[in-house]
């Protein structure tokens, strides 16, 4: 079964639209697939529109929430979520937000760094999705201060870079009991770095979590081994995806590329079937 349950579009920093998205999805023969822009789900009901057209592409809505913990970052991603929920909305909104006032924030410390770039540019850039700190980057390089996009975030714009600026918290327990309570099926994203991942794990599944994203683009088969493993000790389901952004490489992988064992799909369908998410 050809899946990528980790994919991003113009709702946040994607380059492809939503409906892009699930073109080129079927051009790939993609079976499943689960948009999850970060901090947004603004752009799961233009997806959903144009999928009803390909019977043969199953659509999860999803969502890509960053939280914080000491000195680290993790990613929640949620699946078949009510994406018309509430408090799901409010918090998503409230996380857009500071946003908005994180990358103006970091804009203004480049500009004291010598680096000076247009916050409205970057605005631009992110059009009517989730502002993030790819549009930065993508600014700082096309004025010439980076060779790469990779050095924005190894430079200056990473946790312990000179410009970063921290987010408006939320915890990652936090994070998957809203995704929970929404209807939906939270699971930690590429978990390899999450320092202490195995203390941490019996909070998180308190608050309803469900999976472990053990099939990721930059993990080897060592790593993978290690998170199915942890996996299967707290009997966690296993999923997968590309973190797909564009085709340019500057973050995650390409469109399906990353295989994803069928049983790990099936188990994730299975479940959602099981609570009723899906018919």
């Amino acid at each position: 079964m050809k899946a990528d349950l980790h994919l991003h579009t113009t709702a946040s920093d994607g380059s492809l639209t939503p409906s892009e998205l699930i073109t080129r999805a079927v051009e790939l023969n993609l079976e499943v697939i689960a948009i999850t822009d970060h901090d947004s789900v603004e752009g799961v009901p233009a997806a959903a529109e144009v999928s009803r057209n390909y019977p043969q592409l199953t659509l999860i809505p999803g969502v890509e929430i960053s939280t914080d913990i000491p000195n680290n970052e993790i990613h929640v991603l949620g699946y078949f979520m009510d994406c018309s929920d509430r408090k799901l909305n409010d918090e998503l909104s409230r996380l857009r937000i500071s946003r908005q006032t994180r990358a103006e924030k970091m804009a203004q410390k480049l500009k004291t760094l010598g680096l000076p770039i247009d916050y409205e540019h970057v605005l631009a850039l992110a059009g009517d999705g989730s502002v993030g700190r790819p549009h930065i980057a993508k600014v700082m390089l096309e004025n010439g201060y980076i060779s790469e996009f990779r050095e924005a975030f190894d430079n200056y714009i990473g946790r312990n870079g000179p410009a970063y600026v921290e987010r408006e918290k939320m915890l990652p327990e936090e994070a998957v009991a809203l995704v929970a309570n929404a209807g939906g099926l939270p699971v930690l994203a590429h978990p390899a770095d999450i320092d202490g991942i195995e203390e941490l794990l019996p909070l998180y599944i308190e608050n309803g979590l469900i999976g472990l994203e053990t099939y990721y683009h930059w993990y080897n088969q060592q790593t993978i081994k290690r998170l199915a493993n942890l996996a299967d000790k707290y009997n966690l389901i296993t999923t997968g995806g590309s973190d797909y952004h564009n085709d340019n490489g500057d973050a995650g992988g390409p469109l399906g590329s990353v295989d994803i064992p069928r049983k790990s799909i099936e188990k994730l369908l299975s479940l959602a079937r099981e609570k009723g998410l899906i018919s």
